[in-house]
Order: structure tokens, then sequence, then C-alpha cells
């Protein structure tokens, strides 16, 4: 008896190859994988009725039989060699229809006529056109129909209503294959546990299990394709949904210590600042130091456009945990922003900084900096003040993910920037911690993950939305190279025009030197072709480095101006030093990496130009515009790219022009990317786990699903009235899928 459990070989027939192509490549091992491979399309089955109703040009899809098929020879007439054509007959619903099929040579026409031979059933799609009298298909798109015999073939054509399914294939398989053998499942199977449970699919509208499947795959007409998938997709929705909703119960109940404060350094701060915190600053502040003092982890998010604030934000958290006896890492994505971000809360807390040292306030904690480069002897000082808890407040990179680096009470992780880091990395520092440490995730632009996340509800969401005083708005235009070769020339002549003015530009390109990209760096033209980050492609003509444009640039349109190189593979005390310089005004061009990304703060830059713009990612594109702009002075971001009109990479550089709102750019970003990347896969080396489901499209259904897995778990906490639903969410927390989203 064929069950949901047996072989999938049990409904496709005993075709070695066949077996091998489903089994190995498609990964459907059993008749439930085969019913819950979703077609990914659908084509409308025509029937030919009346010939003398035909277009020129019209578009049919007809199911039928092949009557006659005959390969015929004739002579090209722009080569003069002979060529073939296969005249194939199709039998419809309605009178036949010819067929011709082109092929340079005969073993191609010959191969056609196996395909089609006289008695293959199929559907075919293509133009109709008129050839000396006669209504033709001129190589049409088909579906074939194996050679499963009469019983099989006549199975199949009964289960094809008006919409044929189309489904993902692999080597060795048709659609036919596929379609056969769930049209046999579904008639031999008797019954069909359904995961949903009955009050949930009352109270959603959903459909039962067995009608959702039949209308997935042998639909009727367009509504019952929709009904289907929103039962499948609210089905997926539901299990990540009570796997995400255990996981934050279960970290719940390990508990972590609360920070209430208690010690006077957050107050001291406070009192020192020589400006008013905003209102969002203010209400984000007190809620930050809500959740530190619950007995359980936070795990929030903290958005804001550039220039927002945020890291002030940041770091009132962490003098509040420093306050309660622990300690806080701020986690930075480059060596260069770790110092910036240094720098700038060792500026802000003065002598509260000086902890344990001479003139340091009663109330000081120790800041330290760690990061990969510094020597042996540069770490052991910091590394034993982090490990006696002296240090109250860490800086770092990638270095503070080194086993050897032990925290004595580690209370707060913030992550800045967090698209700049893969889940094993930030998985590695909350490790550190005896108990898990309250986390905070600081981004400008919500990437597709972060938003996938939010969505999904993992994170609590703050959102700072005002901007602070002194920031004025940037103007952002594309210059198409690709239709207007000459308009470099006043791009130079404008950044000419900024520095004349008294104020500094960046040149920002994608390559240090000939090919070689920033560390880390993911080139987005690889993720436009493939869908997936793969390595750097081969070097290209004309595609910008900083060590040819610098030299290019000073000795040609910027000649005599003052331009300096930035990237990572300088010594960390050079970069340190060129930033300064830029800092203090000594230099009047900056041509750099996407080493200035983040945190880099000049506020006399009021210019930047982006060559080969369409290489950059749409939140970094955003996040390199934010460094201009930040002194009060109006700022111009030029996007300099040969990206053809209407390819990805000039429609992202389009909506960047459009708009300055990171939250609306998230969605372009989105919007772009392929699904595999949304929940992490090129970060984490895995596929995303989502198979039906679309971030965007579905968040009505991905609310719906919390609000049902919440009740649920409520009414149930081990789902013991539920089995098949509480099976799919134990497979679901086993998998590879599963490691990805606890580790978030």
């Amino acid at each position: 008896m064929i069950g949901l459990d047996s072989p999938v070989v049990a409904v496709l027939g005993d075709s070695a190859k066949k077996r091998k192509a489903v089994e190995e490549r498609l990964g459907l091992r059993t008749v439930d994988d085969l019913l819950h491979h979703f077609p990914r399309r659908y084509v409308k089955t025509g029937e030919l009725t009346r010939v003398d109703e035909l277009r020129e040009g019209q578009v049919l899809t007809l199911s039928g039989r092949i009557t006659s098929s005959e390969v015929k020879t004739y002579r090209d007439r722009r080569s003069g060699r002979m060529a073939y054509r296969l005249e194939a007959v199709l039998q419809a619903d309605g009178p036949p229809l010819t067929m011709t099929f082109f092929a340079k040579t005969e073993r191609v026409a010959t191969w056609n006529a196996r395909r089609l031979a006289r008695g293959r059933r199929g559907v075919f799609v293509g133009k109709v056109s008129s050839f000396r009298g006669r209504w033709q298909l001129t190589n049409p798109q088909m579906v074939l129909f194996g050679d499963a015999g009469e019983d099989a073939a006549q199975l199949s054509l009964d289960a094809i209503h008006e919409y044929y399914p189309i489904y993902p294939l692999t080597k060795d398989l048709d659609s036919w294959d596929i379609q056969r053998a769930v049209a046999f499942a579904l008639t031999v199977l008797d019954e069909f546990p359904d995961p949903v449970p009955d009050a949930v699919r009352e109270r959603y509208d959903l459909t039962d299990v067995r009608t959702a499947l039949e209308w997935v795959h042998t639909p009727r007409d367009p509504s019952q394709i929709s009904r289907a998938q929103r039962r499948f997709r609210f089905e997926e929705a539901l299990v990540t949904q009570l796997v995400l909703a255990k996981r934050r119960r279960d970290v719940r109940a390990q508990g972590a210590q609360a920070r209430a404060g208690g010690g006077g350094l957050l107050a001291a701060f406070d009192e020192r600042l020589p400006f008013e915190l905003t209102a969002g600053q203010r209400e984000i502040g007190a809620q930050l130091e809500h959740d530190l003092a619950q007995p359980h982890p936070m795990n929030r998010l903290l958005q804001g456009e550039v220039g927002s604030g945020k890291t002030l934000v940041a770091l009132r958290a962490m003098l509040r945990v420093v306050d309660s006896g622990g300690q806080a890492a701020l986690l930075a994505p480059t060596e260069v922003l770790a110092q910036q971000h240094h720098r700038s809360i060792v500026g802000l807390l003065g002598d509260l900084a000086a902890g344990g040292m001479l003139g340091g306030a009663p109330e000081a904690t120790a800041v330290e900096l760690l990061t990969g480069s510094m020597t042996k002897a540069q770490r052991t000082g910091p590394m034993s003040r982090i490990a006696t808890g002296e240090a109250g407040i860490v800086v770092g990179t990638h270095a503070l993910l080194e086993e050897k680096v032990l925290f004595a009470d580690l209370g707060l992780v913030v992550v800045d920037e967090q698209h700049r880091f893969g889940v094993e990395q930030r998985a590695a520092l909350t490790d550190k911690a005896g108990t898990p440490p309250h986390v905070l995730v600081m981004t400008a632009t919500p990437i597709p993950r972060t938003v996938a996340m939010t969505v999904f509800g993992d994170l609590e969401t703050s959102t700072l939305t005002e901007l602070p005083a002194g920031r004025a708005p940037i103007q952002t235009t594309v210059v198409p190279l690709a239709e207007h070769p000459g308009w470099i020339s006043r791009v130079w002549e404008r950044v000419r025009e900024e520095v004349d003015r008294g104020h500094q530009a960046y040149v920002v390109c994608p390559r240090i030197s000939g090919d070689e990209p920033e560390e880390g760096e993911t080139d987005q033209l690889d993720l436009d072709e493939n869908g997936d980050a793969v390595a750097a492609p081969t070097a290209e003509v004309g595609l910008s480095a900083v060590e040819e444009v610098a030299p290019q640039l000073a000795e040609g349109p910027l000649a005599g101006l003052r331009v300096e190189v930035l990237h990572g593979r300088m010594a960390p005390d050079d970069k340190d030093r060129v930033m300064r310089a830029f800092a203090a005004g000594e230099v009047d061009v900056l041509v750099s990496t996407t080493v200035i990304e983040v945190g880099v703060d000049v506020g006399n830059a009021t210019a930047m130009v982006l060559l080969d713009a369409e290489r950059f990612g749409v939140s970094q594109l955003h996040q390199l515009r934010g460094r201009v702009g930040r002194g009060g002075h109006p700022g111009l971001c030029l996007l300099v790219s040969r990206a053809e009109p209407g390819s990805p990479g000039r429609e992202r550089l389009e909506a960047v022009s459009a708009t300055t709102d990171g939250f609306e750019l998230s969605r372009v970003d989105l919007e772009q990317r392929r699904e595999g990347d949304v929940l992490g896969a090129s970060q984490s080396g895995y596929r995303s786990s989502l198979q039906n489901l679309r971030v965007l499209r579905d968040e009505k259904t991905i609310v719906e699903a919390r609000e049902a897995a919440v009740a649920l778990l409520e009414a149930d906490p081990d789902l013991r009235q539920e089995p098949e639903l509480a099976a799919l969410v134990t497979r679901l927390e086993e998998s590879v899928a599963s490691q990805f989203l606890d580790k978030s």
C-alpha cells in the first residue's frame, strides 16, 4: 500500500536514470516530498477550434498528439548550404496544425524526429503564422509526455485541466515525469494528515491539505492556484514561526543577568553632554534601559538613518551595563571603523574613559581597542584588562572573536552594521558570555536578511527617525557613461568646484589595484548574474582601482589638489595617518575603497564620486553616500556607471538616486535579491529554508502565522495535541536552516 512515507520510486516508475534525477538532484525521496514539489508556473491550455479564427502572431498553448512526423531538406538561401526541417502534424481539439522545427544539421533534425515520433503526446506553446496558405507553429516550446504506456498517458491527460503545471526540473527529467507521478499519487493515496489544526484553518480561511494538493497540481482556475499557494505559504510560515517562538522561549528560560544600573557612570556622562538628546534618542534609551533590566536577554535591532545618532544611543546602553558591573563589547566590521569608534567613544567620555589612570574621574571605566593587526605585545595589556573586568567597554573587529580573548562578565554585545558580519561570527561573541548576553544590532539600511528576521519577529525593533541638527540634504545623481561617456569630465569639474569652496571630496573605487577587491567585499554584479556570492570575476577593462585612479586624477583633472589613498591593505598606522590628515583638512580628495563605508565622520566633506557604482549593493551605496553632508553643508553624490539602461545595476542606481529613505531602499534591495539570500544563505554557506514564502509579498501571511504560533504554544507548549505539526517543527529545528535561525 502506498503512503506519504513510501519511497518516491513507488509512484515514479522503475527508470534508474529518472529515479537518480528525482532522488539525488531534486532531493525528493518520499511521496510526500514529491507532492510538496510545487509547480513554478502554469501554462493555460488552449483549444484549437476554427482555423479561420486564427490571427498572425497569436500565441497558442495546445495539448495534443503527433499524427505524422517527417524530416525534409531545403537549401538555405543565405549560406547556399543544405539545411533541414522537421514537419510534424499536431492533432489537438480541432483541425490539425503543422509544427515546423528548423535544424542546421541532419543529426539535430533526426533527434527532433525521434522525440516527436507519431503517437507522442505533449503540450506545445508558440506563435502561429501562415506559410503557403497553411497555419503553422514554428519552433514551439513543448512539454512532452513520456513513453509510459497509453493508460498512464491518459491518466496524465485526464488530470490536465485549463492550467498545465510546469515544475522545477533537472537533467534527465521532464515536467511530464513529475506531473504523471503526482497524478498517480493523488489517485492512490487515501490518507492526507493535515499539520495545520482545524481551528487555525477555520480562523484564517485556509483550505485542507488534500484539496490544496489537488488544486496546486491540477488546477481548474486561477482561484484554486492562489488558494492552494496561500495555504502552503501559511503552513511554512507557521512552522518557521513556531521554531522561532520556541527558541525565544528557551532563551528567555535560560535567563540573562539583569543590568539595572547602580553606578554613576551614565549619570555623569549625561551631565557632561554638550547638547540635548533628540526625543527619539531619549525614548529609545528608556526602552533599552527597560530591556537591560529584564532577567532575559534583549535582542533588539536599532534602525536609523545615517547620522541619526545610533552610536550615542548604543554608548548610553553600554554605560548602563558598566554601571551594573558588567562589560560591553562593540563589534565593528572594519579596522578603520573600530579605530573611529574607539576615538569617538574616548572623545565623548573624556576623563570618564580613563578608569584606573591618573586623572580619571571616580566613576570612570577603561575603554580598550582590539584589532587583528595589533602585535602580540600590543594585545597583551588590553586582553589582560578585558579578562579581569578592568575594561568596561571593548571596541574591536573580528579579533574579539578569537578563543583566547576572555571576558570577565560580558553583559551587552553591540553589533555595528550587521550586514558586514556573518552569522557564525556574531554567534562566537555571544558564546563568550556565561549567560546569554543582551544584544543590540545597529544598522542604517536594514538589509534583506534583517528585514526578513524582523518580519519573522526574531528581533524587536527600534527606529530613530529624526536627524540631529547639522545634517544637510544630499543630492544624488546617476552619471550614465554608457550613453554619455563625455560626462566624466564634468564629474571632475564638480569635485574641483567643491574643493575651491573650501570643502573636501571622496572618490570611491571597487578595487584596490588591478582586480583586487577590498577584503570581504562581494561584487554586486556576481549577485546580479548568479544569485549567489561567488569568487571575484576575472579582471575587466576599465574597472576602477584606487592605486591606478589616484595618480591619474592627481596628474590629470585634479592636478594641483592634495590627493591621498586609503584601502584595507595599507598598514594600520598609515591608514590612521591618512584618516587623521583628511579629518584635519590636510587632504582635498581621498581616493578609497569601501573602508570609508561606515563610521567615518568628516563634516567638511561635501562630495562623493562612486566609480563603477553598479558594483555596489543598495545598502552599501546608501552607507557610502552618508559620509557627505555631515557638517551642515549640502552634500553631492555622483554615481558613475557604465551599466546599460534596464540592467539590475542601473535599476539599483536609479532607486538610490530617487530616495534617501533607508527603509524604502531596504525593500528595493530585498526585491532585487534572489530569495535564497534572504535568510543569510551566502553568509552561512547554506540555502535559505524558505521554499514558498517571500518576505515582502507574504508579510500579511507571516504576521498571521506568528499570531497563530504564539496562541498554539500558549495553549499547548509542546504541541502534544498536534503531532503532525510538531513533527514538521522538529524537522526544521534539526535542519541546517534551523542552526542559522538559532544563531541569528
